[in-house]
């Protein structure tokens, strides 16, 4: 059935050359409107212009350290942003750590679950849900918020009172694991002391083992003021961030500095020495201000300008596929999200994929929730900030930014929520070019994609789409949007990112956002942002330099050991497996037989010339870090249009080695475990057994179950999209995780108030579940064959097998500020990290058999979840 076209009412003016439809621009507003606008406006924002104001008379006083950009994942940089995003379908890669926000979701019909937990765990120290720009500011001295900290304050065992931390003190380098030289002995009495500190014995691990594990965790550790939480994973990466830092600090070579000022330096530079030169342009802070918005400006006139800052933009001349395919060069997905990716059909073949777009704030509910508006205020304000910064005049940009919010909101209401989207056969569609421009004549498809791959296209090129609906929506709303307001909207998705290149006035700009976004009260030190910069963008050549001086290869035999046992622990559950149907369970063994492992890192980062070649095109010099950023943005275009017509290689290792987390891809059915992750208190090799499976081992147990969760039973052995599964083999999947759902829907945190989501956590809560059970299961096994083993930790009083869990639970030991929970549980596919360990361990029939927990107390329930 053919779509009536809805097109906007001025005159559409076809291009000469091609006879294309542009978009047009509305007619001029009659004069009723223009008094509204004239007077309603101000009023409306007037919120805004008192923020610009402010911004503009206090820039000055702010330090450098302070005004560093933010280390959490959803603003640290675009290209994981945009990645991570678009993995649920191109790569399918999970992520172990909680750092990466979805789309919201809700889910009716919930029992509320009893769980005691403490208002120690989380900190807020604002409860007004209204966001007042001007009272907001007035809390501010010198750039730091002055609060009156009000925390418990419980005694310890030996009646002393423990001191508070305000921030997290920077560890003495004889202290940090990477440059450790503690023996046996004197490892495992550390992390005995570790483990005491943290407990609290006087809770019964039966009613609250996250209280028993956990429960003086909070007596050590503040929340600092750049963070929006705080917890054993951003205890690890600071101990790392502090190795890596000092390594970008080491001299550089004579001979490549002598090569710098040749006119091909950067082509037969090493990657190693990039690396340093782009932490340095990171670092150089007075040449930044000295520069001051000038390389971003020089951009925006090469892209066609910024209308916000120029009232007379002309439009005439405005494409909006061009303007999409030269931000795409920058690896900006704006409107319309295209990668080249393997086929979830046949994963041995690239083909260019589409989706729908991502959004400036972490979450659709952002823009169409009445309860968020005081982010949504804060976004406009962030934008206005900056565009004034530039330049813009105020009266005009106020409208512009208006128009702009009211567009972007349009895109939330047609995106499809997350909860949605979770069966990948439902979205995919494979097509090709010439069928979309058939689809969808108002967009040139062809130019599009001739600016994005770099040369001519055939019109039968393969295209995986998962977005038909949205596009049909997308393409009449913006023949009913006028051009300023589009090429607004895009510029702006781009100015955004590269405000983290610039000078001291955008990141004031950002972090003042930030602060209403997930209440951090100021911005992390430099160094520590200009280390997670080139972790981000060069993960690679730093690997190279962590690995040769700090790697253990030891503990890469280890773990593939390990990982033995835990395939076998899989082989045996599945066996014992009463629900699953013979055929299922043969293609199940088939799945976890093919699983590929990547343990520490890839073999060509010790490969110098190997690795050169890798950046041979990435330009780096140590006094133009926006530049260093450009360069490294159009190279990893380069890289993705290199792919089509080439076969995918499985083996590829994409993720950068020095990182604190573990990765599964269900396109490659591969796990990653990068080398940052292999450290107290998930792995050591003087630790006792019992701690490293409860540690590292139920990570590996995490992501083997992925490839049988919710989304990963969807794919086979090899990566491709494929039924394999038999219909009753189904049905009773779902009713266990329907059991598994309902579970999580039942958690409360009553400082919030606010449900758990069982729906959207569902994959990561199975991969818990299977993973401990998988782990202790494999931690059996060994001690079978290891009886003598020393599996103690001196002055603890627990068993080997009790110590397992104390290790599981104690990773999760931390806390959040309120507003980064409130926007966490809503949208975020990870449970929060009290819930991994009630959750779990609830349901865990080894659990309550070692701790000796009575049926029906509160860690052992009579009824209990089980999928793997």
């Amino acid at each position: 059935m053919e779509r009536k076209k809805k097109f906007c009412s001025c005159r559409l003016a076809p291009y000469q050359e091609t006879g294309r439809v542009r978009w047009c621009v509305g007619h001029e507003k009659d004069w009723q409107t223009k008094l509204k606008r004239l007077v309603f406006v101000p009023i409306i924002l007037l919120p805004i212009v008192i923020f610009v104001i402010f911004l503009t008379r206090h820039t000055g006083t702010e330090t450098a350290a302070d005004n560093a950009i933010s280390m959490n994942k959803f603003d640290q940089n675009e290209l994981l942003e945009d990645e991570d995003r678009r993995d649920v379908l191109k790569d399918a890669k999970t992520s172990y750590v909680p750092d990466v926000l979805n789309n919201n979701s809700t889910t009716n019909g919930r029992r509320k679950r009893e769980v005691t937990l403490h208002q120690q765990n989380y900190t807020d120290y604002d409860t007004d849900n209204e966001f007042n720009i001007t009272d907001y500011f007035q809390n501010f001295e010198s750039n730091t918020l002055q609060w009156t900290l009000s925390l418990p304050t419980k005694q310890d065992g030996n009646g002393l009172e423990p001191t508070l931390e305000e921030s997290p003190e920077i560890p003495d380098e004889s202290t940090l694991f990477w440059k450790s030289k503690l023996d046996y002995y004197q490892i495992r009495e550390l992390q005995a002391t570790t483990m005491k500190k943290y407990m609290n014995i006087s809770s019964d691990p039966c009613d609250d083992f996250y209280e028993f594990a956990c429960g003086n965790w909070n007596k050590y550790h503040s929340i600092p003021a750049d963070r929006t939480s705080y917890d054993t994973f951003e205890m690890l990466r600071e101990n790392l961030d502090i190795v890596l830092k000092n390594l970008l600090s080491e001299p550089i070579d004579d001979e490549e500095v002598h090569y710098m000022n040749t006119t091909f330096f950067n082509r037969t530079m090493k990657a190693t020495t990039k690396a340093k030169f782009f932490y340095k342009s990171c670092m150089n802070e007075e040449r930044l201000k000295q520069r001051g918005e000038k390389p971003l400006m020089k951009l925006l006139d090469d892209l066609g300008g910024w209308p916000i800052i120029q009232p007379d933009w002309d439009d005439t001349s405005f494409q909006v596929e061009e303007l999409m395919a030269n931000l795409k060069l920058y690896n900006n997905d704006i409107l319309i999200m295209e990668w080249i990716g393997p086929d979830i059909i046949n994963s041995k073949n690239y083909i260019i994929q589409i989706d729908q777009t991502s959004l400036g704030l972490p979450g659709r509910s952002y823009f169409l929730d009445p309860s968020y508006s005081k982010y949504l205020d804060a976004y406009k304000a962030f934008i206005l900030a900056v565009s004034t910064i530039l330049g813009a005049p105020l009266t005009e940009a106020v409208e512009d930014v208006n128009d702009l919010i009211n567009f972007e909101t349009k895109l939330a209401t047609i995106m499809v929520p997350s909860e949605n989207r979770r069966n990948v056969t439902d979205l995919y569609l494979k097509t090709n070019i010439g069928a979309l421009r058939n689809y969808f004549p108002q967009f040139d498809w062809v130019h599009y994609f001739r600016i994005v791959l770099g040369r001519d296209v055939d019109l039968e090129e393969p295209i995986a789409c998962y977005c038909m609906d949205y596009l049909y929506k997308l393409f009449d709303i913006l023949n009913q949007t006028p051009p300023r307001t589009i090429a607004n909207y895009l510029i702006w998705r781009f100015v955004r990112h590269r405000t983290n290149n610039l000078d001291n006035r955008f990141l004031v700009a950002k972090q003042r956002f930030y602060f209403v976004l997930f209440g951090r009260e100021k911005a992390p030190p430099r160094w520590q942002f200009c280390v997670s910069q080139v972790n981000t963008n060069m993960g690679m050549a730093l690997g190279s330099l962590f690995v040769r001086k700090y790697f253990d290869e030891n503990s890469k035999n280890d773990t593939l050991e390990m990982t033995k046992h835990l395939q076998e622990a899989f082989r045996l559950i599945l066996k014992e497996n009463k629900w699953l149907g013979d055929h299922t369970k043969n293609y199940a063994r088939k799945k976890i037989d093919k699983m590929n492992l990547k343990i520490g890192y890839p073999d060509f980062l010790l490969d110098e010339d190997e690795l050169s070649d890798r950046y041979y095109d990435v330009d780096a010099h140590p006094d133009y870090f926006f530049e260093n950023t450009l360069s490294i943005l159009r190279h990893l275009t380069r890289i993705e249009q290199t792919k089509i017509g080439t076969e995918v290689n499985k083996t590829t290792w994409r993720t950068a080695p020095a990182v604190v987390n573990a990765y599964y891809s269900r396109n490659k059915n591969q796990i990653i475990f990068p080398a940052g992750i292999l450290q107290p208190p998930f792995y050591h090799k003087h630790f006792p057994k019992s701690l490293n499976f409860g540690g590292i081992g139920v990570v590996i147990g995490h992501e083997i179950t992925h490839g049988f969760d919710d989304k990963g039973r969807l794919f086979d052995q090899y990566g491709n999209l494929q039924q394999w599964w038999k219909e009753d083999s189904i049905y009773n999947f779902h009713q266990r995780a329907k059991c598994m759902i309902d579970q999580y829907n039942s958690y409360i945190i009553p400082d919030v108030d606010t449900y758990m989501d069982g729906f959207i956590t569902q994959g990561e809560n199975i991969a818990d579940n299977g993973g401990l059970k998988q782990a202790f299961r494999a931690y059996e096994m060994w001690s079978k064959y290891n009886p003598e083993a020393d599996e103690t930790l001196p002055g603890i009083n627990l068993t080997g097998r009790q110590l397992f869990f104390l290790n599981f639970a104690q990773v999760w030991c931390g806390k959040q500020r309120i507003d980064t929970v409130k926007s966490r549980l809503k949208v975020a596919v990870h449970s929060p990290g009290i819930f991994r360990v009630i959750g779990t361990l609830s349901n865990s029939e080894d659990f309550a058999r070692i701790y000796n927990c009575p049926i029906n107390s509160g860690m052992n329930p009579s009824e209990k979840c089980s999928l793997w």
